[in-house]
C-alpha cells in the first residue's frame, strides 16, 4: 500500500466530505486492518444523529513506517 495512506488516515478526523468519499475511505480502513471492530456509541431517535467508533490495527506494513 502507499506511503501516503496513514496521512491519509489521519486527515479523516479533519475532513468533511459526501457520504460517498467517506465511505470510500473507511472501506480503504478497514481493508488495510488486521482487526476491527464498530462501537455505536450512541443514537438519537428524534434527530437521526450517531456516533460510531471504530477500533481496530493496522496491518503491520503500515503501523511500521
Amino acid at each position: 500500500m502507499e506511503k501516503n495512506v496513514l496521512e491519509e488516515f489521519e486527515s479523516l478526523n479533519t475532513l468533511q466530505v459526501s457520504g460517498e468519499t467517506l465511505k470510500t475511505h473507511l472501506k480503504r480502513m478497514l481493508e488495510s486492518s488486521s482487526q476491527c471492530r464498530a462501537i455505536l456509541e450512541s443514537i438519537n431517535r428524534d434527530t437521526g444523529e450517531y456516533r460510531i467508533v471504530l477500533q481496530g490495527v493496522l496491518e503491520s506494513e503500515l503501523s511500521e513506517s
